[in-house]
């Protein structure tokens, strides 16, 4: 599900995307519903694509949400954007013990807070992004090769020998 749900720089909150064109995206926020064009001048990010910067590498977004989920049990977390980046480091470390101090910074954990905080609100499953990715990427390529099938039909049936 993270696939579909975006973020918008310049925008504050999370978006789910709605439709697709040649020049832009239509997405809905999760926060009022109101649906709006992102034309591709913008700079638009999945969450399935963020990571976090650990000592070792990085640890997709999906995982840190995880085990957010797991010490909150699936509520909301208490935090908000007046919260002493001290007491969010302190909470973070928690969290991702590894995460690296020198290329993480509090407003990327506020971030990470705020869309945790919008997901749970929004009851999206966050952790079922495996098989639903999947079957929509087998849906996606049945449903191209039906159309593929039709198509050669259809040129079938519109030559000149066919008509004869």
């Amino acid at each position: 599900m993270l696939t579909k749900i975006l973020s918008v720089s310049g925008k504050p909150g999370l978006y789910k995307l709605i439709s697709t064109g040649k020049n832009l995206n239509i997405v809905e926020s999760l926060t009022d519903g109101k649906r709006f064009p992102v034309y591709i001048t913008k700079r638009v990010i999945a969450l399935s694509d963020v990571s976090i910067y650990t000592e070792e590498g990085d640890v997709p977004l999906k995982t840190v949400l995880t085990k957010i989920k797991e010490k909150e049990k699936g509520e909301k977390v208490p935090f908000n954007s007046k919260t002493p980046n001290k007491e969010l480091f302190a909470y973070f470390a928690e969290i991702l013990p590894n995460y690296d101090k020198d290329r993480v910074y509090a407003s990327d954990i506020k971030k990470l807070i705020n869309w945790y905080n919008i997901l749970i609100e929004n009851k999206i499953d966050f952790e079922a992004e495996g098989a639903e990715g999947a079957e929509e990427t087998e849906g996606a390529k049945e449903t191209e090769e039906e159309e593929n099938i039709n198509e050669s039909a259809d040129k079938k049936d519109v030559s000149p020998e066919a008509s004869k």
